[in-house]
Order: C-alpha cells, then sequence, then structure tokens
C-alpha cells in the first residue's frame, strides 16, 4: 500500500514531513508514504531544497495520493501542464488535500460540491472557487479528505491509516509520537477529529 504525498515547489514543510512520517511508522504494515515530487528537488516556503522520492506520475500507481499545501499553490492551479499530471481516481485511490491542497481539488474537479477545510490564508481563494469553507480542522466524504491547518495534518494521516490498516493502528502511532504525559489525549483528539469529520457526512 503506497502513498504519494505530492510536494510542490514552495511547500510547507509541517503538510509534507508530518503526514509522511507519521504514515512511514506503518512500513511493518505495509503502508509506505513518499514525497512525490514534480521536480527532482523541490525548495519549500523556507527554503529547504528536499530530493523526491517519486516523480509526479507516481500518483497513477499509488493507493492514496496527499496534496500538500505550499506558498505557490495558485501558480500550481493555474499551470494546466502540471494540473494534467495529477489523473487522480477517487473510486480506486484516497485522495486528500491539506490546506491550500483543497485548490488543487477544486482545480481537478473532484470535489463536486464537497465542502472543505483549509488554511484561514487560503480560505478567500478556496471560496473564489464556489467551494464551500467549513471551519474545522478536518472534513471527509467517501474517499476524498481535506485538512485545514498545518498541524491538521496529524489528522488526515490518521484518516489515511485508519482507512488502510483500522483505527488500532492510527492509535498506536499517535500514541507513540504524542508529547510525554499527553498520550491519551492526543490520540483522542486525532481520532475524534476523523470522527467528526466523517460524521459530518451523514
Amino acid at each position: 500500500m503506497q502513498v504519494a504525498v505530492v510536494t510542490f515547489d514552495g511547500f510547507n514543510e509541517l503538510d509534507s514531513f508530518i503526514a509522511s512520517a507519521l504514515i512511514n511508522r506503518c512500513r511493518k504494515d505495509g503502508l509506505e508514504a513518499f514525497i512525490t515530487t514534480p521536480t527532482p528537488v523541490v525548495t519549500s516556503m523556507n527554503g529547504v531544497e528536499v530530493t523526491g522520492q517519486r516523480p509526479m506520475e507516481f500518483v497513477t500507481e499509488a493507493d492514496v495520493v496527499l496534496i500538500g499545501s505550499g506558498v505557490k499553490a495558485r501558480d500550481v492551479v493555474a499551470d494546466d501542464r502540471l494540473i494534467s499530471r495529477l489523473p487522480l481516481d477517487p473510486s480506486r485511490q484516497l485522495i486528500g488535500a491539506q490546506c491550500s491542497g483543497a485548490l488543487v481539488l477544486a482545480r481537478l474537479g473532484l470535489l463536486d460540491g464537497m465542502p472543505v477545510c483549509t488554511d484561514m490564508k487560503s480560505r478567500p481563494f478556496v471560496e473564489a472557487c464556489d467551494v464551500t469553507v467549513l471551519d474545522a480542522p478536518f472534513h471527509a466524504e467517501g474517499n476524498i479528505a481535506t485538512a485545514g491547518g498545518c498541524l491538521a495534518s496529524q489528522y488526515l494521516a490518521t484518516w489515511v491509516m485508519t482507512r488502510m490498516l483500522g483505527e488500532d493502528a492510527a492509535r498506536d502511532v499517535i500514541d507513540y509520537v504524542a508529547p510525554v504525559g499527553e498520550n491519551q489525549e492526543t490520540v483522542e483528539r486525532a481520532v475524534h477529529a476523523v470522527h467528526a469529520g466523517e460524521v459530518a457526512l451523514r
């Protein structure tokens, strides 16, 4: 089971790395994430250069695709050639977006009236796409999910781990990375956020 964490130039380190690092704690169970980039090297919003682990074409074979955010998200959605390299299929893939990644889902036509979560800076641009933005950290409908706020990337990862391996696997990972002395509340917060985001649909 493979996860493509799509990471564009100008990316937010928290969004790509938190999700990737959490999911990769499930390698022993067969779930593995890869930083997936449109060019061999991308530079973060803070100047950190990262070599991609997989090329963009990897998204077609991945079981899960997470679209990271960044300061150049509007440039990404304006680039027809780049967008054409993301032939995603929610009928067979789990697809998630972090913060401004919601703009990419909108540009790909994957939302179909679904409300999304995003960060405060991206909100007006997402709403300009005629998409409703929720005041919530996580929302999922079927195989598509969005998360808003950098640290909500843990909720996106929790959703992926729960859907692919079950809630117990997700709980184990969040428990391991939780601040010492705050394990139970951290686990319950993550699991609750995912459940609440999915229940909102019903």
